[in-house]
């Protein structure tokens, strides 16, 4: 009775998918979130009879075959690329990236990570670090008798102070992209590592290469539609619950076989 395994695929690619649309609406605020699809293909076929077989011995051919399908497989959970809406804050190191661009940050290995969360803080030596700790690159420092900071569209950072008219110029925040980005490798707390799939990260100034620009005083929001996600949360409960009667059914065939007398 194949319908057993072959149901029992598709309930699996349905909470799979119901997993997915967890995710996102568990991180519906989460800053510069990207919302993810489960993505499926069919399992292999069992070619009972290939078509195109000679079926007489005058040479007729069969136009389509016996091929019986063995259920579902997950074939990716893709992150849907599209940029949120901007949020005012208000914050003087609030950015939201206006484009396509990432945040580098630098990891306590020494190794880089990615990100569009723009929420950026400062340390009590005046360092640009991300909510959790980890430096900007390329690093820039906020002296502490400066007033109030600037951040122009194209990511120049600008300290004013005191008994200086004009402002100073204390660093220059880069964007970063990647050929496919959807290759990158999540790894928590809205960063990113470069993968072989996403391709090597090119820097490039704000405004150039499509990466977009700076804005300050807002941030990104998550991406994700929650009605769009309630609907898919539906046809995939559904979709396990239609499986789960294939199972029941083929259970009672095979308990009115067993009771042949």
């Amino acid at each position: 009775m194949r319908a057993l395994s072959i149901a029992a695929t598709g309930m699996s690619a349905q909470q799979m998918r119901v997993e997915v649309i967890s995710n996102n609406l568990a991180n519906m605020n989460t800053t510069g979130y990207n919302a993810r699809r489960a993505e499926f293909a069919d399992l292999h076929y069992q070619q009972v009879t290939r078509p195109g077989t000679i079926s007489s011995t005058t040479g007729t051919q069969l136009p389509t075959g016996v091929q019986l399908g063995m259920g579902v497989r997950p074939t990716a959970v893709s992150m849907i690329v599209s940029q949120g809406a901007s949020i005012e804050t208000g914050g003087d190191l609030d950015v939201a990236i206006e484009g396509n661009g990432y945040l580098e940050v630098t990891l306590p290995d020494g190794n880089p990570a990615y990100t569009r969360d723009g929420a950026l803080k400062r340390t009590a030596d005046g360092l640009i670090v991300t909510s959790d700790g980890y430096p900007v690159a390329p690093d820039i420092v906020i002296p502490e008798d400066a007033n109030s900071i600037s951040i122009s569209p194209a990511g120049e950072v600008y300290g004013y102070f005191r008994d200086q008219v004009q402002p100073q110029l204390l660093g220059q925040l880069n964007l970063v992209g990647f050929t496919n980005v959807k290759g990158l490798e999540a790894i928590g707390s809205n960063l990113f590592l470069e993968s072989p799939s996403s391709g090597p990260a090119f820097v490039a100034d704000p405004g150039t290469d499509g990466l977009g620009t700076f804005r300050q005083g807002y941030l990104e929001d998550s991406s994700v539609d929650p009605v769009r996600q309630i609907t898919q949360l539906i046809e995939a409960q559904r979709g396990y619950e239609l499986n789960s009667k294939v199972i029941t059914a083929a259970d009672q065939m095979l308990g009115t076989t067993s009771q042949l007398r």
